[in-house]
């Protein structure tokens, strides 16, 4: 059975939010239908092309159907449009749909907002681009919002972090809807390396630690992350570094705040936390993460966690 997909374009929309899912929808072997409605029949986007073929918005929507609301460039402007407000009444007229599960709505970015703004997230665990978060807790006041979050399911209502992650969540979508193979076969006609899952941090370990000007720790981790299973030593870190070993110790504290060894086990913790997602077993993860035995792949997430 073809699901229906219903993407609301409003003026501003950021090309990705939508773009994104809707190519990874796409590829799932005509499993899924398109539609693209709004109250206008063409729509400026966030990168100065206008998208046009644009539907009315209809008076309901069939049950089953996924309705996406992609965010927008500048959503303290463009969710206070006459074309915002239109939108805003008629997802107010679904709400009964949506809150009983025969329409699953899925946010992409500051499309939380206007979900927000629209009543439906009243008491919902709910997430959005960090950049974002204040705005939806001021929207929806008595949501359950949870910060650095790359997407968060709660009673069919979907919401997801900025730009890419609208992909890790329609990747998650197939895998519910289609089954893991056609979520990998997708993954990999994209060349997406990993899928994401919803627990994982907006800002990974690849980003999060990338925020400072020096050369030899740039040169560090740059070494550690196109080889995260490498069987590492400090010294070689070093030597990739041109520093030594003890000096390289003194930068990774002072410009990341953690240790060399530290870093790395973030980095090899990413890959063996999908390998587990993707269905390998614990040993068969802990190996390609660069863990010698699920037994240190446990210490290293528990470390974490504490």
């Amino acid at each position: 059975m073809t699901i229906d997909v219903w993407f609301v374009m409003l003026p501003g929309v950021l090309a990705l939010d939508m773009a994104g899912p809707a190519e990874t929808f796409v590829l799932a072997q005509d499993a899924f239908r398109l539609h693209y409605i709004g109250p206008d029949a063409e729509v400026p986007t966030s990168i100065g092309l206008n998208m046009g073929n644009i539907s009315p918005l209809p008076e309901t929507l069939p049950a089953g159907s996924l309705l996406v609301l992609p965010g927008v460039s500048d959503s303290a402007n463009f969710f206070n449009t006459p074309q915002a407000s239109l939108v805003l009444h008629w997802l107010m007229r679904l709400q009964p749909q949506i809150h009983n599960q025969s329409i699953t709505l899925m946010c992409v970015c500051s499309g939380a907002v206007l979900a927000a703004k629209a009543g439906l997230l009243s008491g919902v665990q709910c997430t959005t681009h960090h950049d974002v978060i204040a705005r939806l807790k001021a929207a929806a006041p008595t949501a359950q919002v949870k910060e650095n979050r790359i997407f968060i399911e709660d009673r069919g209502i979907w919401t997801s972090a900025g730009i890419t992650s609208g992909i890790d969540l329609a990747l998650h979508l197939i895998n519910r809807l289609r089954g893991p193979e056609m979520a990998l076969a997708v993954a990999r006609e994209m060349v997406v390396w990993f899928r994401r899952s919803g627990d994982d941090p907006q800002i990974s370990p690849w980003l999060r630690y990338r925020n400072h000007l020096h050369p030899a720790v740039h040169r560090a981790q740059d070494a550690l992350t196109a080889e995260p299973q490498k069987a590492w030593q400090l010294a070689d870190i070093a030597e990739c570094a041109h520093v030594s070993p003890r000096h390289l110790t003194r930068l990774f504290q002072q410009h990341l705040g953690i240790s060399v060894r530290d870093y790395l086990e973030q980095l090899r913790l990413v890959i063996a936390e999908q390998c587990l997602l993707q269905g390998h077993g614990a040993e068969q993860a802990a190996l390609a993460a660069g863990f010698s035995s699920p037994r240190q792949l446990h210490r290293a997430r528990s470390r974490m966690a504490s």
